[in-house]
């Protein structure tokens, strides 16, 4: 899991069947988290543009979205107090 930044959204219009309804994040990650710096999440939980998140990658991405689909990320939470990791940035 790893904790990100909401910097936008991503529209796909032509998707697979499995996936329509769903909502895309752009996601920025922390600096320390060792992943690429932007990654597309599937949102489960309403996050918005400038919340900050916990994302789930892998098979915990595709349990956590409840789909069955080809899924890497899904923002799995929204962190309620962000000045705790603002410095990870």
């Amino acid at each position: 899991m790893i904790i990100g930044k909401v910097i936008g959204t991503l529209v796909s219009t032509r998707k697979l069947n499995n996936l329509v309804g769903s909502k895309f994040l752009v996601i920025e990650s922390a600096s320390n988290m060792g992943t690429d710096k932007r990654i597309v999440a599937v949102d489960q939980v309403g996050a918005g543009i400038g919340d900050f998140v916990l994302v789930a990658l892998g098979s915990a991405a595709r349990i956590g979205a409840l789909k069955e689909a080809s899924i890497d990320a899904a923002v799995v939470g929204i962190i309620d107090d962000e000045n705790d990791i603002l410095d990870t940035f």
